[in-house]
């Protein structure tokens, strides 16, 4: 339906491509970045504005470690509940977060909760915003669904090419400290890489 919208990459390579949303979170994004390095891996985290100013340290870390950043609103906001005049300007706070610690000219965009209206999606293109949505969603995010679940979410779609979604949110943890270390071991096993959106 949106083809401009990047939902995964090319097949032809053995990589894959994790992503983090609604971090930087004191709780587990350090965690994270601690499983990533074992296995010389790159991501890219989808950051919420707030939490930047909140936790900068681990902001800091995050590009220190060579991830790719994106932005994720700055009040992780649902296009569908709030009209664009809100919804851009809460954007461009975001933006102006990240682009103190680290200037993007082409930065990464997710929309909070994958919604995105073909009007908003445009405004934000037009602004130099690449969105970037998933083909393999981990459902780390969902309380009904089991960590088991959510491995296999993942292990049983991922492909060369693959945008992974996971979480570096408190309600994600417990089974984010589950799913990754076995997605990572799994894969790297496989002979694939991990690498952040470029």
């Amino acid at each position: 339906m949106y083809p401009k919208r990047i939902w995964s990459l090319t097949r032809n390579h053995p990589v894959l491509y994790l992503t983090f949303d609604d971090g930087p979170t004191p709780e587990i994004t350090p965690w994270v970045l601690q499983e990533l390095k074992k296995y010389n891996a790159k991501a890219t985290f989808f950051c919420i504005g707030k939490n930047i100013e909140e936790h900068p340290d681990i902001f800091r870390e995050v590009i220190k470690e060579g991830h790719t950043i994106g932005n994720h609103t700055h009040n992780h906001l649902n296009a569908k509940k709030f009209p664009l005049e809100e919804y851009l300007p809460n954007t461009k706070k975001a933006q102006e977060v990240i682009d103190s610690f680290a200037i993007q000219t082409h930065p990464f965009f997710r929309p909070p909760y994958g919604k995105l209206p073909s009007k908003y999606g445009s405004q934000l293109q037009k602004l130099g915003y690449r969105i970037v949505m998933w083909d393999v969603l981990s459902a780390d995010f969902d309380p009904v669904i089991t960590a088991e679940k959510c491995l296999k979410n993942v292990l049983n779609h991922a492909q060369n090419g693959s945008i992974i979604v996971f979480h570096d949110s408190v309600k994600a943890s417990e089974k984010l400290k589950v799913v990754l270390p076995e997605v990572l071991e799994y894969f790297t096993m496989k002979g694939k890489k991990f690498e952040s959106l470029s």
